[in-house]
């Protein structure tokens, strides 16, 4: 299993990676794989400022569709279009193609409610 160590992770299977105040986010390569193949990705939320912790999207896999939960507070600036006609890359490469959105975070110290890559490993039992 994957977990880049460079990374931080939320409870919830998301990674995030910061570069300034912009963070880019998808799902983990556990949460990929525990979907199966997605057929599905689905975010309305562009340009819109959402809270921590709030939904800002779906994924939907042949088995089942999960909801995608915003890992910092702040404004959505880009979806991965992308995945509107290839959505199998979250399960390719979920760390690189298959990101899913960028976020301009508006409180750097929520970035601390984040795990490591080590915390994550230990939740998933990696």
């Amino acid at each position: 299993m994957n977990i880049p160590s460079e990374l931080k992770y939320t409870k919830d299977h998301e990674w995030v990676k910061v570069e300034g105040d912009v963070a880019t986010i998808g799902v983990t390569d556990f949460a990929q794989s525990e979907l199966g193949d997605i057929v599905y990705v689905e975010v309305e939320t562009v340009d819109e400022t959402l809270d921590a912790e709030e939904i800002f999207g779906t994924v939907e896999a042949v088995k089942t569709v999960s909801d995608l939960f915003l890992p910092l507070s702040g404004e959505i600036i880009e979806f991965n279009e992308s995945l509107e006609d290839e959505p199998e890359k979250v399960n390719s490469d979920p760390y690189g193609d298959g990101w899913m959105i960028k976020l301009k975070f508006s409180d750097a110290s929520q970035l601390d409610t984040l795990m490591s890559a080590d915390d994550y490993k230990a939740l998933v039992g990696a």
